[in-house]
């Protein structure tokens, strides 16, 4: 359905084409009619100049010089008229070309309208059986929808962005995080080795005390032997 609206806007333009085509054609073969004729008209001029002249020296009394003079005159005349009717031959050649280029591209664009005008057809059936008023209503409402697709596509683009946004700074998130853990997962054995060490201190510290003590006591045990002792020896 795409592909025939977008052949019958193409069949739209070709028709206006076409009518300017049309318009210049007619206007290229009048400007050439005009030309040959103004060329028709030149040659009769020079050929009645010339009679004039042929006249003119066979009726005169002029002198053998003016004579010459005439003809010298005359052929120049002649020269410059034929110059300028061979420059006129050779615009009205171009114009021929051109004109027949012309009549080709109008065939051209007759036999595209021709083929084109099955989807004019198919859009004014699309027009019969819906809702739409005209063919132009039809042509509004397609460049609508495509603008919506435009605009859908777009959407769809800045979503896709945004998500691979967000998964980027998911990502940066979760790698922070996983630092940040690794992070307290070895400070939480430092502080560790540093407690078991502390509570090896501790024991070795409590053992200490403990040799300690028990020397004191074996050393008051002694100390109250050798009293009672001294005190034996003085009774």
């Amino acid at each position: 359905e795409e592909d025939s609206t977008n052949s019958f806007i193409c069949v739209l333009k070709k028709m206006k084409e076409l009518r300017q085509m049309k318009k210049v054609l007619e206007e290229t073969e009048e400007a050439f009619k005009e030309r040959m004729e103004a060329l028709a008209e030149q040659w009769r001029h020079l050929h009645a100049r010339t009679a004039q002249l042929k006249a003119h020296v066979l009726t005169s009394g002029a002198t053998v010089k003016e004579n010459e003079r005439l003809q010298a005159q005359a052929l120049k005349k002649a020269k410059e008229e034929k110059e300028e009717n061979s420059k006129k031959e050779s615009e009205l050649l171009r114009d021929r070309g051109e004109l027949e280029a012309l009549r080709k591209q109008r065939q051209k664009l007759a036999k595209k309208l021709l083929k084109y005008s099955l989807f004019k057809r198919y859009m004014e059936d699309v027009v019969e059986n819906s809702q739409f008023c005209n063919i132009e209503d039809v042509i509004d409402y397609y460049k609508a929808l495509v603008r919506t697709r435009k605009d859908l596509l777009q959407s769809q683009w800045w979503h896709r962005q945004m998500m691979e946004q967000s998964k980027v700074l998911q990502e940066q998130i979760s790698a922070e995080k996983e630092a940040e853990m690794l992070q307290c997962k070895n400070d939480l054995m430092q502080l560790k080795e540093s407690l078991d060490q502390a509570q090896s201190d501790v024991r070795q510290w409590e053992a200490r005390w403990a040799e300690l003590q028990d020397r004191a006591a074996r050393k008051a045990v002694e100390l109250k032997s050798l009293n009672m002792a001294i005190h034996s020896l003085f009774q």
